[in-house]
């Protein structure tokens, strides 16, 4: 298992962006308004990988006042990353479509207000990738020689 190349996220983001625009310019007459909740909810997931990783990097460095972690561990934490960057990406070019194809009608509140909410779920969306990157990144065994500062050598 390699790491995410950045194409997949992107193609991801763009395909499920390009898809809910047309869909929302068709059908948006028609749709309630978007609930808020996504924009807490993609960020604390986001801050909680974030936080998972920092954590990680050291422990998997050895750094002095960790446990090494376990293999099986890190491999789960990698396919939830996995996951995650994939997650975020759709939200993030769904939401984002969501919010370019309202563009045109930013003179209704009901509009602006669903362009806002998700504008700001995009970027929680975006957030989310770039943690679950960082996650994956922490993830990787480092050469030999360079494991606590290379102070094992």
């Amino acid at each position: 298992m390699g790491p995410t190349r950045w194409p997949v996220p992107l193609l991801v983001a763009a395909v499920t962006g390009f898809a809910v625009f047309l869909l929302v310019r068709e059908t948006y007459a028609s749709l309630v308004l978007l609930p808020w909740t996504a924009i807490p909810t993609l960020g604390l997931l986001a801050l909680g990988e974030l936080v998972t990783a920092v954590h990680v990097r050291r422990r998997i460095r050895g750094e002095p006042g960790t446990e090494p972690i376990e293999p099986i561990s890190a491999a789960r934490l990698v396919a939830f990353a996995k996951a995650s960057v994939l997650l975020g990406a759709l939200a993030c070019g769904a939401f984002g479509g969501f919010a370019l194809a309202l563009l045109d009608w930013l003179h209704s509140a009901h509009a602006r207000a669903d362009a806002l909410v998700a504008g700001g779920t995009a970027l929680s969306g975006l957030l989310l990738v770039l943690a679950a990157v960082f996650l994956e990144y922490a993830c990787r065994v480092p050469p030999d020689g360079q494991e606590d500062g290379g102070a094992r050598s």
